[in-house]
């Protein structure tokens, strides 16, 4: 249902039950899948795909062109899966040649104000409070919260089920099932609140916790707890993620909480 005062490009591809308020502004080259809803005042622009059941609050401008130099016109999209909520004055830029696209998974809830910049990689069930600033190429995994006002550096990754205080700025990769905060960015502890939540067991919690006591407890380097967690630790699916996590990682894991 399209009110008459929005515009959509004879060219958009929007299901029939769409809801489009007044003002909306929906260019070419863009898909909207059924039972979503467009609030008053958001811009479309090209190369944006939009799942199922989304709702999209007024004010917010996705597909826009990349703040990037390097940027040269080249073909690039944004895409959001199935029931995403994008509130108030998010923006959300398309790919470069870098990766291409920028991508935002399914149940996630992007709260108002926040950017999100090119090519970056946002998974299933994550929530970015108020006024949360992602660079480019950015990676979060699936089920992280991030707090309000929390900036993240280019190529940073944040790891599934972590919990990142607000305020805070990320300079480094954040290892899976953790929290975060203080300044600079440090481990504070596992993330037990939001694991029990998803149904993690106490004996995966308390593997978990074990993990990153050699991490960060043991006086290890980055390298010596790898080892010592390969030679040592029995192989659970949790124990793997974290490995290949910090295998993975370019910018470096975050530090240990050392209080002076």
């Amino acid at each position: 249902m399209k009110q008459p005062l929005a515009y959509v490009h004879p060219e958009a591809k929007v299901a029939d039950n769409v809801v489009i308020e007044p003002f909306v502004s929906i260019d070419k080259d863009v898909i909207i899948g059924e039972g979503s809803r467009i609030g008053s005042n958001a811009t479309i622009f090209p190369g944006t795909r939009i799942g199922k059941n989304c709702r999209i609050f007024p004010g917010a401008v996705i597909g826009a062109i990349p703040q990037d130099l390097k940027f040269r016109g080249e073909y690039s999209t944004v895409e959001i899966g199935d029931n995403t909520v994008i509130r108030e004055f998010v923006s959300i830029h398309r790919g470069t040649a870098a990766r291409g696209k920028t991508t935002i998974g399914n149940n996630c809830l992007i709260m108002a104000y926040v950017h999100i910049a090119h090519d970056c990689e946002i998974g299933n069930y994550v929530i970015l409070t108020n006024v949360c600033q992602l660079a480019g190429e950015v990676k979060i995994d699936d089920w992280a919260i991030l707090g309000g006002m929390s900036a993240v550096h280019q190529f940073c990754h944040i790891g599934c089920h972590v919990m990142i205080g607000g305020g805070s700025l990320v300079r480094k990769d954040v290892p899976p099932y953790i929290k975060a905060a203080r300044e600079p960015l440090s481990y504070i502890g596992i993330n037990s609140v939001g694991l029990r939540r998803r149904k993690f067991s106490n004996i995966q919690i308390n593997q978990i916790q074990d993990l990153y006591r050699v991490i960060y407890q043991k006086g290890l380097n980055t390298a010596q707890a790898k080892d010592y967690i390969e030679a040592e630790m029995p192989a659970t699916t949790e124990r793997d993620e974290i490995l290949m996590f910090m295998n993975d990682s370019k910018r470096g894991i975050i530090r240990g909480y050392f209080p002076d």
